[in-house]
């Protein structure tokens, strides 16, 4: 791995590793050490570098929204009074849990949001209730996802 001002450049191991891990983070370290020829302390030390570089931070589990009850997904572009408006926004959306993600965004919006909700109704209620009435927000423009069709992370 090397550093170049504010770049980090892999080499071929470690984006080997990291493949393994992006496809499944619970892989046993043995077992992709076995395929890449390296030790598994080896592994260990890449990985450990690899956080610390900041190119790596944990993993997680991936919950299955739908089978939960989560039926909608929806992007809401938010339209704010002022620029000056967006910290206090973003602190109000924060308190929301259906709200997954929350951009800053160049365009008409000033913050564009995705949510879960488990129906329109759901979806509704939300907006009418909870993201329409934070202060400094002016109005906000929905798009409901029919389908997620991709969904992906950099290829290394």
């Amino acid at each position: 791995m090397k550093i170049n001002q504010l770049q980090i450049e892999i080499d071929g191991i470690d984006k080997e590793i990291l493949r393994h891990l992006m496809e499944d983070a619970r892989k046993p370290i043995l077992q992709i050490a076995n395929k890449i020829g390296i030790s598994g302390a080896a592994i260990h030390q890449r990985l450990k570098k690899l956080e610390e570089a900041g190119v790596i931070s944990g993993s997680k589990f991936i919950v299955n929204n739908k089978v939960l009850g989560y039926k909608t997904m929806a992007f809401i572009g938010v339209y704010l009074e002022k620029a000056a408006s967006n910290s206090e926004a973003v602190k109000e959306l924060r308190k929301i849990p259906e709200v997954l993600e929350c951009h800053y965004t160049t365009g008409n919006w000033s913050i564009l949001i995705k949510i879960i909700c488990r129906d329109n109704e759901h979806l509704m209620q939300l907006l009418n209730k909870k993201i329409q009435p934070i202060d400094g927000v002016s109005r906000t423009e929905t798009f409901i996802s029919l389908e997620q069709q991709i969904e992906r992370q950099i290829q290394l």
